[in-house]
């Protein structure tokens, strides 16, 4: 039976708690979630509910509800102040509500006053701080995409275990978009349509000199070495990410002249029109847009007149970026990342001279993705947590389920954008 909830004065914790959760979703349709509060009473969902939120203590009303909001809401989750039981995917509707629609007058009133009630409580709690750096703490005051900070970019996400990414990527460890033939499909499949899509796309020849910018843990030049027969190098800014794909590498019996990976800023690679084909995929997103225009520079001088250039990156939609997948991420998960429309990545690759050749959108495949991702994440629960911790686990639970959220509701896209170096 749903409880309805009719305004009250605070007289302890619970109906405090009650009258926040009244104010903040009486706009919110369909009310599709449980709430549960810390002494198990209950509110239930107006449809059938796809989650609950159960709040553990009192003190993570405070906490969740503070501002920014969009901050509060991840850091209080993170620290497991509250639990997300159900579609976790789902959730992020209900979070744009609370970021999207602030309280009026009369509101922030109500809100006001059981705050003070859970404040004056001993119950009340203070909001802790998460155990994983900050970047900014990270970086200090070295300079945005410069050749140094971004190195902690990569390293400060990318070298958090080997180990734990391999929980709940494929086989290969691919560690971007995979290609479905149909939804269900498993990952390692996809994942390989995906690592021959983007061959077939640069049209592979034997013996052709091909670079991965951005190699991850060497899926794709590991294959295009072995089922295209190219001399592919793969540059990182992870020495672990390098370590295991070298190990990988000599598993798979390919000498260090059919491939290799260094570790290598791409702005630091010197030899002009030295490669027939160049992928960047999952790589852009890194670059700052700003950097645009030395990146498709730097592109294009590597090249050798014909070459073609497979950029695959996350772009933000005309529909805008939702805060929460912003503020909180890229403090805690993907640090200095920046995604432009694609109409704005596709001109300042025109502008460093490449023609456009095709453009395919991945947006769906994605989706399919991080969900795939996300349920093995959540099936090797306690492997994750053994490895990293339980806050780092729910980070990253947060951030999968966040990104498929973004993507299926069309706030992000992907794409992939063949692009060709005229000939003189």
């Amino acid at each position: 039976m749903i409880r309805k909830l009719q305004p009250v004065e605070p007289k302890s914790a619970t109906t405090a708690g009650w009258s926040i959760f009244q104010t903040l979703l009486e706009s919110y349709e369909p009310r599709d979630c449980d709430i549960r509060l810390w002494d198990g009473s209950s509110w239930q969902a107006e449809t059938p509910p796809r989650f609950t939120i159960a709040l553990n203590h009192p003190g993570a009303l405070e906490m969740m509800f503070s501002e920014p909001l969009e901050l509060s809401l991840g850091e209080t989750y993170a620290s497991g102040d509250y639990e997300v039981e159900g579609d976790f995917e789902a959730a992020f509707r209900l979070a744009d509500h609370l970021i999207d629609h602030a309280p009026n007058l009369k509101d922030r009133l109500r809100l006001g006053l059981g705050l003070a009630w859970l404040r004056a409580g001993q119950s009340s709690g203070k909001a802790r701080l998460l155990s994983r750096p900050l970047f900014s703490d990270v970086a200090g005051h070295s300079r945005k995409h410069s050749e140094l900070r971004d190195r902690l970019a990569v390293t400060h996400h990318y070298n958090l275990s080997n180990d734990f990414f391999a929980l709940w990527l494929d086989p290969r460890m691919v560690y971007s978009c995979a290609y479905f033939a149909s939804p269900e499909q498993d990952l390692a499949a996809a994942q390989v349509s995906k690592l021959d899509l983007v061959c077939r796309k640069l049209q592979l020849q034997p013996r052709e000199s091909f670079l991965d910018i951005g190699c991850g843990w060497g899926g794709l030049v590991i294959h295009a070495a072995q089922q295209y027969h190219v001399q592919a190098t793969g540059i990182t800014l992870s020495d672990s990410q390098a370590e295991l794909a070298r190990e990988r590498i000599r598993e798979s019996g390919l000498s260090d002249k059919e491939c290799r990976v260094l570790v290598l800023d791409y702005r630091k690679l010197m030899d002009a029109a030295c490669y027939d084909k160049i992928a960047s995929v999952g790589m852009v997103e890194h670059v700052g847009n700003n950097q645009l225009p030395r990146y498709f520079t730097q592109l294009f001088r590597l090249l050798r007149p014909g070459g073609l250039l497979l950029n695959h990156g996350i772009s933000c939609t005309r529909y805008g970026e939702k805060a929460i997948q912003r503020e909180f991420f890229d403090r805690y998960v993907f640090p200095d990342t920046e995604m432009s429309p694609l109409d704005s990545v596709l001109k300042n690759a025109e502008e460093g001279g490449f023609e456009i050749r095709h453009v395919e959108s991945l947006r769906q495949h994605y989706v399919l993705t991080l969900r795939a991702w996300r349920e093995n994440l959540e099936m090797r629960a306690e492997q994750a947590q053994e490895l990293v911790g339980a806050e780092t686990f729910r980070i990253w639970r947060m951030y999968l389920a966040a990104a498929a959220y973004s993507f299926e509701r069309g706030h992000h896209s992907i794409f992939q954008s063949l692009l060709i170096k005229p000939r003189d």
